[in-house]
C-alpha cells in the first residue's frame, strides 16, 4: 500500500489537544464490518460502458472510436465517444449511423441454430428467426474483473459484492483497520481507563491530499479549514485502495471504471455515477447533505419508477431539497409507515444495507421467442440444445462442478398463439451434472408437451433451472468406513488389546485440567490462550498483529449489548443467551446451569420438608439417592424429579 498522502501536524497526545468525535468502540467495530460505525467505507465500482468496453478491447479499437453494441436492430450499449454524437441506447442502428457515419456497430454473440458454442456472426442482425443472443463474452470479462478486484484485497480482509454483471461493491472497513494500526500505532493502545465510549485522539494531520478525485465539497466552506477527524482519514485511505484497484484493472485488462467511496451503499452508488467515465467521486460524511440537496430524489435507486412517482404525485417535487422539510410523520401518514421512514432515511443518506459477500441466484432462464414460428419436432430439439448449453456455461460459472452449488428442478415453458404451459421435472442428485444431463431432461419434457397435443406452431420456448442448494463437498459414504478382507485385518495394526477386555481403539489422553474449580471457571476468559492452538486467534484475520487491544473481550454497543468480533469463535447459551468462546467454554457453561437447576430443586425439598414434619427423613432419604444415576427412585420422597442425561449426576448443594 502506498504511503499516507497527508501532512503531520503536532503529536496526537500533545496538551490540551481536542478529542474526536469517535470512539474507540467505534474504531473496533470496523473489524467486524459493522453497520452502525460511523468510521465504515463502502466503494462502489462500476464498468464504463461495459459490454461497449469489452468489444472495444476484443476488436484493438482506439479509445476515441466511437462503438455501439448491436443486438438484431437495436443498440444495447454506446461508448462515450458515440455518446458525443447523440447516440444512446433508443437509437437503432440505421439511425445511430446517420449521427454517426463512422460509429461502429459490433453485434454481439449469438447461438446459431445447430451449432454447439456461441460465436460472433457477421449476418446475425439479417438471421433473428436462427440465431440467439448470447452474453456469455461478457459474464467471462466480468468473472475476469472480478477475480482481479479479489487479489488485489488482503483475502483475509475482504468483503466483495457482485451488484451485477458490470458492478461491484466493497466493504473496506476491516482493511483501513489494519492500515489505520500500521500508519498510526497509537491506535493499538487500550482506551483511556478501559472504556471503550472514551473519545479517539485526533488524528496527527491538517491537511488531505485527495489527489485527482472527484471530492464532494462541504456545505460550509470554512469547516474545509478544520483538522480533518477519523472518517476523513478512513474515506481517504479507502480511496487510495479503489484507485489502485482500477489502475491495476486498467493495466491489466484494458478496462476503466468509474467509482464512489461513501460510508454506505446508497452514497457510494450515487457516487460511482456522479462523474464519469474513469473518475471516482469521494463523498465524506460531512458532505453528505450538500452532495444530496441538489439532486433529484428520482435518481435514487428505487425511486425512478412507480414509488417515485408517487412520490412526487404526492409532495409535489422531486428534488430532495424539498422533501427534506417534511416531518417523518407526514410522510408515514401519505407512504405507510415502512415507506415513509425509509423514504425520510434515504434523501438524508442513511442506508445500514450491508455488503453481502455471497449473492446467490435462484434461478437461471435461457429463452427465445421464434420469428417467424417453428413448426417441428427437429427445429424444437435444435433450440433446446443450445438452452441447454447456454445454462450449463453459466452454472459452471456457480460451481456446479466443483459441486459448490447446483439446481434441484428443471423447467420447460412453451407457448402456442396464446396458450402458455410448462412441465418442471426434478434433477437427479447422485451424480455429476452435466450439459448432457440438462438436455435430456429438456426432451422428456418437451415430448409431454408433444403427447397432449396442440404443439405447432411454437412461438416460444424457455428453458430454466432452480431450486439452488448447497453442494456437499468431502463427505464419504457409509461404505468408506467399512473394511473388507485385507483392509480389515491391515487395521489391526491401528488398535490394541486390553488383558482384561475386549479391542478398543487407541483414545488420545484427555487435557488435564489445571484450572481453578471456582465458579469464574463457567465464565470466557478475558484472552485467547496462546498454548492451544486450537483455541488461539490468528493475526491476520483482523489485520491487528500484536496489537494491544486485539482481546477476546467484546465491546459495547449504545444498547449496552456485547458486540464481538466477527473472527471469534462464539457459542450462544440457549437458555440466557450468554455468548461463550468455544465448544468446551459452552459446556462448562452449561454444566453451571445444570448444578443451578439441582440447587433449586434442592432447596425447593427442603422447603417442602419444612412444612411436612412427618415426612422429613423420606425427603433427605430422597434427596441423598438422587446423586447417583444408578440409584433406584425414593417412594416416599418428593413429589417432582429432574431428568437427568447419561453420565451426569445431581449435585447437592447449601
Amino acid at each position: 500500500m502506498s504511503s499516507p498522502r497527508f501532512h503531520m501536524s503536532s503529536p496526537v497526545h500533545g496538551t490540551g489537544r481536542r478529542k474526536s468525535r469517535f470512539t474507540y468502540r467505534q474504531l473496533t467495530l470496523l473489524t467486524s464490518y459493522s453497520t452502525s460505525t460511523p468510521l465504515r467505507v463502502i466503494a462502489h465500482i462500476d464498468l464504463d460502458a461495459f459490454y461497449a468496453q469489452c468489444e472495444m478491447v476484443r476488436l484493438g479499437t482506439a479509445e476515441d472510436q466511437p462503438l455501439a453494441v448491436q443486438q438484431w436492430q437495436g443498440l444495447i450499449a454506446v461508448n462515450y465517444p458515440a455518446r458525443e454524437f447523440g447516440i444512446g441506447r433508443h437509437c437503432t442502428v440505421t439511425d445511430a449511423k446517420k449521427l454517426c457515419p463512422k460509429l461502429i456497430s459490433q453485434h454481439v454473440a449469438t447461438w446459431r441454430e445447430g451449432d454447439e458454442k456461441w460465436a460472433y456472426h457477421d449476418d446475425a442482425a439479417a438471421h433473428i428467426g436462427t440465431h440467439k443472443v448470447s452474453l456469455d463474452p461478457y459474464r467471462l470479462q466480468s468473472r475476469r474483473i472480478l477475480a482481479l478486484i479479489k487479489e488485489s484485497l488482503p483475502s483475509n480482509l475482504q468483503r466483495v459484492e457482485k451488484a451485477s454483471i458490470d458492478e461491484v461493491f466493497l466493504d473496506l472497513s476491516a482493511h483501513i483497520h489494519s492500515i489505520f494500526l500500521q500508519r498510526f500505532p497509537e491506535l493499538a493502545y487500550p482506551p483511556p481507563y478501559d472504556d471503550p465510549t472514551e473519545k479517539l485522539p485526533l488524528p496527527p494531520v491538517t491537511a488531505l491530499d485527495w489527489q485527482a478525485d472527484a471530492l464532494v465539497d462541504f456545505e460550509d466552506a470554512e469547516i474545509e479549514a478544520d483538522d480533518p477527524d477519523w472518517d476523513d482519514v478512513a474515506i481517504l485511505i479507502g480511496s487510495e485502495i479503489v484507485r489502485d484497484i482500477r489502475a491495476q484493472i486498467r493495466r491489466t485488462l484494458g478496462y476503466t471504471c468509474s467509482a464512489g467511496i461513501a460510508g454506505n451503499k446508497l452514497l457510494s452508488k450515487l457516487g460511482s455515477g456522479y462523474k464519469k467515465p474513469n473518475q471516482q467521486t469521494v463523498i465524506r460524511n460531512r458532505a453528505v447533505q450538500h452532495f444530496l440537496s441538489d439532486m433529484k430524489f428520482t435518481k435514487i435507486r428505487n425511486l425512478g419508477g412507480k414509488l417515485g412517482e408517487q412520490v412526487v404525485s404526492t409532495f409535489h417535487t422531486e428534488a430532495v431539497k424539498d422533501l427534506l422539510h417534511v416531518p417523518v410523520e407526514q410522510m408515514k401518514l401519505k407512504l405507510g409507515d415502512d415507506t415513509g421512514v425509509w423514504l425520510y432515511n434515504t434523501i438524508r443518506g442513511i442506508d445500514v444495507s450491508e455488503v453481502s459477500s455471497r449473492t446467490q441466484i435462484k434461478s437461471m432462464l435461457s429463452a427465445k421467442s421464434f420469428r417467424p414460428y417453428i413448426n417441428n419436432q427437429e427445429q424444437a430439439v435444435k433450440w433446446l440444445r443450445i438452452f441447454a448449453a447456454d445454462i450449463f456455461s453459466r452454472l459452471v460459472e456457480e460451481g456446479v462442478l466443483e459441486n459448490k452449488r447446483r439446481p434441484k428442478t428443471i423447467n420447460l415453458h412453451h407457448r402456442q398463439g396464446v396458450q402458455t404451459r410448462s412441465r418442471q421435472s426434478n434433477i437427479p442428485q447422485g451424480k455429476t451434472l452435466d450439459e448432457a444431463t440438462l438436455f435430456e431432461l429438456a426432451k422428456n419434457l418437451f415430448i409431454q408437451f408433444i403427447q397432449e397435443g396442440k404443439v405447432w406452431p411454437c412461438s416460444n420456448l424457455s428453458l430454466s433451472v432452480g431450486g439452488f442448494e448447497d453442494g456437499i463437498t468431502g463427505n464419504r459414504g457409509i461404505g468408506a468406513f467399512l473394511l473388507k478382507g485385507d483392509e480389515a485385518r491391515e487395521s489391526k495394526g491401528n488398535l490394541r488389546e486390553d488383558p482384561a477386555g475386549p479391542v478398543t481403539h487407541e483414545r488420545p489422553e484427555k487435557k488435564r485440567r489445571v484450572e481453578s474449580p471456582g465458579i469464574q471457571r463457567f465464565f470466557p476468559k478475558r484472552e485467547s490462550s496462546s498454548g492451544d492452538p486450537e483455541e488461539s486467534i490468528d493475526d491476520d484475520l483482523t489485520g491487528t498483529g500484536n496489537s494491544k487491544i486485539e482481546t477476546k473481550e467484546a465491546s459495547l454497543n449504545s444498547s449496552g449489548s456485547r458486540l464481538w468480533p466477527a473472527t471469534e469463535y462464539v457459542k450462544v447459551c440457549t437458555r440466557c443467551n450468554a455468548r461463550l468462546e468455544g465448544a468446551e467454554a459452552l459446556q462448562s457453561h452449561l454444566d453451571w446451569h445444570l448444578a443451578k437447576d439441582l440447587q433449586e430443586e434442592e432447596r425447593g425439598n427442603q422447603t417442602f420438608a419444612s412444612h411436612q414434619s412427618t415426612g422429613s427423613r423420606s425427603q433427605k432419604t430422597a434427596a441423598a439417592s438422587s446423586s447417583s444415576l444408578s440409584s433406584k427412585k425414593s417412594t416416599r420422597g418428593s413429589t417432582s424429579s429432574t431428568k437427568l442425561e447419561q453420565g451426569q449426576s445431581k449435585l447437592k448443594f447449601g
